[in-house]
């Protein structure tokens, strides 16, 4: 994804965040993906080695899209600095969001 991409997607996940379509932590984000509940995750480039194994492992055994986000935009990108992971709940606004990777 191009910059401008990502700078899309990013505001668009804040409006997400709003609309209450954000599960974020690792542990609820794990769940998530389990329960098969989310349309996509998005880990932060510099989370730590046992949270992108984590995610990854996760992510594969359920068939779930994981994108990497550059240092630092995710947390401000849904007002929670420090945060490491998000998932994007099923549905139309994730259907939107992962439009924007395609693009």
């Amino acid at each position: 994804m191009n910059a401008v991409g990502e700078s899309r997607a990013l505001q668009f996940l804040g409006l997400c965040m709003r609309a209450g379509q954000i599960v974020s932590g690792q542990e609820a984000c794990v769940n998530a993906v389990r329960n098969g509940d989310v349309a996509v995750v998005l880990l932060d480039s510099d989370a730590s080695e046992n949270t992108t194994k984590r995610m990854k492992d996760a992510c594969a055994s359920h068939d779930t899209p994981l994108y990497f986000i550059t240092p630092g935009e995710l947390g401000h990108a849904i007002g929670k600095p420090g945060r490491m992971v998000v998932a994007l709940n099923r549905g139309s606004m994730g259907e939107k969001f992962l439009s924007y990777f395609k693009d």
